[in-house]
């Protein structure tokens, strides 16, 4: 809004359009006050890595977020220029950019072997269908090349910065993410700074203006202010973006708030300052941009559903290597407790693998035996353990859980790896240790490991039915 204000003369501070050449120095220069501050406020400055100068241990970026932070930067110049093409209103380059966006994601996501969920391709096609709705109201607009090559530059910047992103951070690593949060975040305005004044030095007349007499004049506090407000929009969509699920993910999360708040600043100015209001057609693009919202909201609204209130079951999901062993014995296992214990109504038991072979097999024979050897040939709500088929675990598997236990500490990584909203209740089904796979092993090992698993499965059940059988019971009654 400020951007569009300044470019259409319509603000107290300057009754003359400001051009975006002109505005650009005062707003990174308002940025780098305010990055500053936030990282020392903060303290973030303490999470970038150290390089030695004169015996001091100075704070420094690496070269893979110096290249992010020069990736960044074309991202916050032409975000800045493409608000201040005549002609053409804030929702609709919004609509352009986070377009571009929203089918880079899954592209990117796909290159690096990342998994996409279902509801991530839903909010993805339901993003691109309000896209090419806003569109139909380009003919009341006048695109420019210089329009075109901007929203093409903003573009470039992503593909770039994301593509870093992935191979240096995204990795659920704390220490990682932090690290380059920070260094990105120093790096992009002091590129930006150096790209426009070096543009400035070669003779740019209005970089060169806005550099100088520019900054002089009231309307350059507005400019400064927008600084400090992409400071805001940096910190908390770099964090989005930082998350570990898919950028089909975050990108539609992202775009759907930006929409929402171009839509506000659009009908502010026309209120405030008699520019066009935006057109139907953006309104209506506007629409599925909320059904992508929901469709990215689906997954958490199902599993409170489904758990909602005191009756609802216990979901426990038990993970192992190929889902042809551990985690299917403990899946019979944990039916036949709770059936035993009169608790089975409160529970749904299942299991998955997280590295299942294709096509799906059966339950190991070895396996089988040593539920038999338990006098588990057949168990209420299970069925028939020759009935098995292995199938993989998958994100929307993982949500609907309330309880994820895993066999080993490397099955618990791959499932956090896969969804790591599932971390706090993502467990290793001996708390003390792993149980080892029996498979190809002989018939004792997998006895031995059938009665580990009833061991630990044991124990579990008894913690979760203090907490789920309970509360059954007490809704029955009352």
């Amino acid at each position: 809004m400020l951007v569009k204000a300044l470019a259409s003369g319509v603000t107290p501070l300057s009754s003359q359009p400001v051009s975006g050449y002109e505005m650009l120095p005062a707003a990174v220069l308002g940025q780098l006050v305010a990055m500053v501050l936030f990282v020392c406020v903060t303290g973030r400055w303490r999470h970038m890595r150290r390089i030695g100068i004169g015996g001091r241990r100075i704070p420094m970026a690496g070269r893979e977020t110096l290249a992010a932070g020069f990736f960044t930067s074309l991202i916050i110049g032409a975000t800045t220029m493409n608000y201040t093409f005549a002609g053409v209103s804030i929702l609709f380059m919004l609509l352009l950019m986070r377009g571009g966006v929203l089918i880079l994601s899954p592209l990117i996501d796909v290159s690096d072997g990342r998994p996409v969920m279902k509801h991530s391709w839903s909010a993805l096609l339901l993003s691109l269908i309000a896209v090419s709705v806003a569109l139909g109201d380009v003919n009341s607009y006048h695109l420019t090349l210089a329009a075109v090559l901007s929203v093409l530059v903003y573009l470039v910047g992503y593909l770039g910065r994301f593509d870093i992103m992935s191979r240096v951070a995204k990795n659920g690593v704390v220490a990682t993410d932090r690290r380059f949060f920070v260094e990105e975040h120093v790096a992009a305005p002091v590129w930006l700074a150096v790209l426009l004044g070096a543009g400035a030095l070669a003779g740019q007349p209005q970089l060169a203006a806005g550099f100088t007499t520019f900054l002089a004049t009231p309307a350059a506090l507005g400019a400064a202010g927008i600084g400090v407000a992409y400071e805001v929009l940096f910190v908390f969509a770099s964090l989005i973006y930082l998350d570990r699920r898919e950028y089909t993910w975050g990108v539609p999360a992202w775009a759907f708030a930006s929409l929402m708040s171009g839509l506000v600043a659009s009908y502010a100015l026309a209120w405030l300052a008699g520019l066009v209001a935006p057109g139907s057609s953006q309104l209506i693009a506007l629409a599925f941009g909320v059904g992508a919202a929901a469709a990215l909201a689906w997954p958490s609204a199902a599993l409170w559903w489904r758990t909602r209130g005191t009756g609802a079951a216990c979901r426990v999901l038990f993970v192992c290597g190929g889902n042809t062993c551990r985690s299917p014995m403990a899946e019979v296992i944990a039916w036949a407790q709770a059936a035993e214990a009169g608790i089975v109504h409160v529970f749904r038991f299942s299991s998955a693998g997280v590295a299942t072979p294709l096509p799906a097999h059966s339950m190991a024979l070895g396996a089988r035996l040593a539920l038999a050897d338990l006098g588990l040939r057949r168990v209420p709500g299970r069925g028939n353990p020759r009935r098995h088929r292995a199938r993989p675990v998958n994100p929307e598997l993982c949500l609907v859980s309330s309880v994820i236990y895993c066999m080993t500490g490397a099955h618990r990584d791959r499932v956090i790896a896969l969804v790591p909203e599932a971390e706090g209740r993502t467990l290793r089904l001996d708390p003390y240790g792993d149980i080892p796979d029996p498979e190809g092993q002989s018939p004792e090992a997998y006895r031995q490991c059938a009665q580990h698993i009833q061991r630990s499965v044991q124990v579990r059940l008894r913690e979760l039915a203090e907490s789920y059988a309970p509360r059954r019971t007490t809704s029955g009654r009352g």
